[in-house]
């Protein structure tokens, strides 16, 4: 069976498959080797698509774990002379650099990247997606993703419930709900990682591959310090957030690296 990214018959590579000269499935490490072959075994036995979703929800529990560990590391150390002594210096930092223009800038980033828009764009990078490729594949990668930043971002502040800044400090519209982890930060982190890497995929060249990987990154890090200069977080909160998402995107990943790699296999099916 070939499918994207595969040899094709006059042995050319093609490259929806590579990032820069790295094909993603080649597994260089010793455990990379030993965790494709399982992945391999187990589309063997259940396909190549039932293996990406048992892989996705084996990393999406690791991940929920990961964060509800963060959580109670961060519950454990908060108030004392630790990670909370960054808060009160970021914000007032924030604050210094506050203006008109830029108030209104944060408060318009803080509402393309928020709980409304970011869901519809996941849903409209999928549809477009199952358009143009005719698989599955990608729309599961961003469902997984939305799913699971959600599911991370709940437990956070779940767990925690913690205050946002004081309104004296923030500015308008104030939000209610517990303030760690930033779900702006871990939803973005996740989603635009997600896309970035998909898209990626799909160009020849490396430049097109640096400027959408750095565009993701670039925007990741302007939502996450926005929220702070707003007010509507603190800076442990944001930086969390980039974390758990990093370590969310990179099961995704992961797991997709791990499809790609039975595609050339023709006792696995679809």
């Amino acid at each position: 069976m070939t499918d994207a990214g595969s040899t094709t018959p006059t042995g050319t590579t093609r490259h929806d498959r590579q990032i820069g000269r790295r094909d993603v499935t080649e597994w260089r490490s010793r455990a990379g080797q030993r965790l494709a072959s399982r992945h391999q075994s187990l589309a063997q036995r259940i396909g190549a698509r039932r293996a990406l979703v048992a892989t996705l929800a084996v990393g999406g529990g690791i991940a929920v774990a990961a964060t509800a560990g963060a959580a109670y590391i961060y519950d454990g150390v908060t108030g004392r002379d630790g990670i909370e002594s960054l808060d009160g210096p970021a914000l007032r930092r924030a604050k210094t650099l506050r203006s008109p223009v830029v108030n209104g800038a944060a408060a318009a980033i803080a509402h393309v990247f928020g709980p409304v828009a970011m869901p519809v764009l996941t849903i409209g990078a999928a549809v477009g997606f199952a358009v143009r490729d005719r698989r599955a594949s990608p729309v599961t990668l961003l469902v997984a993703a939305g799913a699971g930043s959600l599911a991370m971002t709940m437990l956070g502040k779940d767990l925690i419930k913690r205050n946002r800044p004081h309104r004296r400090d923030a500015i308008p519209p104030f939000e209610k709900s517990p303030s760690f982890p930033s779900g702006h930060t871990l939803n973005t982190t996740t989603i635009l990682g997600v896309l970035a890497y998909l898209l990626a995929l799909r160009q020849e060249r490396n430049g097109p591959q640096v400027a959408l990987v750095g565009a993701a990154a670039g925007t990741t890090l302007t939502v996450g310090l926005s929220r702070v200069l707003l007010g509507a977080h603190w800076f442990t909160d944001v930086a969390v957030g980039w974390v758990t998402g990093a370590g969310w995107l990179s099961m995704i990943i992961t797991s997709h690296r791990l499809y790609l790699s039975t595609q050339d296999d023709d006792t696995v099916a679809e």
